[in-house]
């Protein structure tokens, strides 16, 4: 998931300011061959695909930060995120595209280079192909399986991931439900929040906020990037030298990238890309058949659904944009919405049963509540009662943890609320309105996955709050 950074050297090259802030800079890649050898490789198609891998390097990281961000634990120097990022033959678009880590592969014959070991074709789980053969493996791997020619390759870790962001003094991020997950320590509110490089790390890394675990983390990732690259884009650091090379170093501090690619390639590629921004870009994840799919030995894995993979990278391979078309403007601009936009939940509105309380002193809040509530599409009982504290400022969602999602979307109508867990409540879920209620709940719609076979796009403007 620090990969994600990686793509920001491209947007940051835009300003075209040249050698005299980027000399010295090549120098501080350091360099692999991940193209070593390699033969029989797909034919080349239009436009470039850079492969970006994320890896769990931390040992430059302090110790304070480690306990801050929880970071413990040996690096395993295995890969955790992998993408390929498609940069348009014109250089007007970019489509990043997720490969899940637990995909289901096959890792094709090879040699050992240290021991000439012979090792034949045999599955393995897509993020285990650099531990066992490094850049090389992985880029043979991704490329048998997509039948898509990779031209570069760049690897990042975890310090270059949170410098880049502290360099850019932060990225914004938004969120309709409390987020929270005691295995990276993230902890927050709905709302919008601006992210220091150890908190964005918490962000993309956390894999215990919702159900989706780690295709849901794609998503949050997919979001940072389109946020990363709003800012870098919109804060000024493009036109200021000083500022344009502090971040760059930042990058490629602790990059690993393949030969080919260096300073002439990255202010050539930033040229042309001056005008780039969140609504030049699109996000995707290879489409997925099943879920859950066993492998002896090593366990479930995600099985890519063939036709609509197929489909995918052949639209890459052609250069085609994954997105359609923006609708034409009407002759008369239509007025705009009133209120935020829908939030995005996991379970529908309708099959989430509640009992409202007024935890207030004024009459009438509980009622108001239900109604409001019934009016969005939950299934409130009409029958809202009085709570036994009549103190309550803040309105909370109280549910027994075995309905932790159909909290989260309850939560999400009510921005602000606390989610309260008691264990034994059962399946209908409690409102206590607090002083904080003004008499409306934010609409929600259920976030329908795309059908099997298919692949859901989002454009990255639709991804920035």
């Amino acid at each position: 998931m620090r990969a994600v950074t990686t793509l920001s050297v491209v947007v940051l090259a835009s300003a075209g300011i040249g050698h005299s802030v980027m000399a010295g800079l090549d120098a501080d890649i350091a360099r692999v061959d991940p193209f070593k050898d390699m033969k029989n490789r797909p034919a080349a198609g239009h436009g470039m695909n850079v492969l970006l891998v994320g890896t769990d390097g931390r040992d430059k990281i302090t110790e304070r930060e480690r306990r801050k961000f929880r970071l413990g634990g040996a690096p395993c120097h295995c890969t955790d995120t992998i993408m390929i990022v498609h940069i348009s033959a014109d250089r007007e678009r970019a489509t990043v595209v997720s490969l899940p880590r637990d995909s289901y592969a096959e890792v094709p014959a090879r040699v050992d280079e240290t021991t000439h070991r012979p090792y034949p074709a045999h599955p393995i789980k897509l993020n285990a192909a650099y531990a066992e053969g490094g850049p090389q493996l992985t880029v043979r791997t991704v490329e048998d399986m997509t039948h898509l020619k990779i031209d570069h390759y760049l690897e990042v870790d975890f310090i270059t991931f949170m410098r880049t962001v502290d360099v850019l003094g932060g990225v914004q991020v938004c969120t309709a439900v409390p987020m929270k997950d005691s295995y990276t320590g993230l902890n927050l509110s709905p709302g919008t929040h601006t992210l220091g490089g150890g908190q964005a790390l918490q962000y993309v890394r956390a894999r215990h906020v919702d159900a989706a675990s780690d295709l849901g983390r794609m998503k949050r990732q997919q979001r940072f990037l389109a946020a990363l690259i709003e800012r870098a884009t919109s804060s000024g650091v493009l036109l200021n030298p000083i500022r344009f090379r502090d971040v760059t170093r930042a990058v490629l501090g602790s990059v690993r990238a393949d030969t080919g690619f260096g300073t002439d390639e990255l202010l050539d590629l930033g040229r042309a890309m001056r005008n780039f921004s969140p609504s030049s870009s699109e996000f995707t994840t290879v489409p997925i058949g099943q879920l859950a799919y066993p492998v002896k030995g090593i366990g479930s894995t995600l099985k890519w659904d063939p036709a609509g993979a197929d489909r995918l990278f052949r639209s890459l391979r052609d250069d085609k944009p994954l997105a359609p078309p923006a609708p034409a403007r009407p002759p008369a601009a239509a007025p705009k919405p009133q209120g935020p936009p829908p939030a995005t939940v996991e379970v529908a509105p309708a099959t989430i049963r509640v009992q409202v309380e007024n935890g207030t002193t004024t009459a009438g809040m509980a009622r108001r509540m239900d109604a409001a509530l019934a009016a969005t599409g939950f299934a409130t009982n009409h029958r809202p009662v009085t709570a036994a504290h009549r103190d309550v400022k803040r309105t909370v969602v109280s549910f027994d943890p075995r309905w932790d999602r159909s909290a989260r979307s309850l939560a999400a109508a009510l921005p602000g609320s606390e989610l309260r867990a008691v264990p034994g409540l059962g399946p209908v879920l409690r409102v206590t309105v607090g002083t904080d209620f003004k008499g409306a709940v934010r609409k929600v719609r259920v976030d329908e996955p795309a059908p099997q076979g298919e692949t859901a796009v989002i454009k990255g403007d639709e991804k920035v709050c």
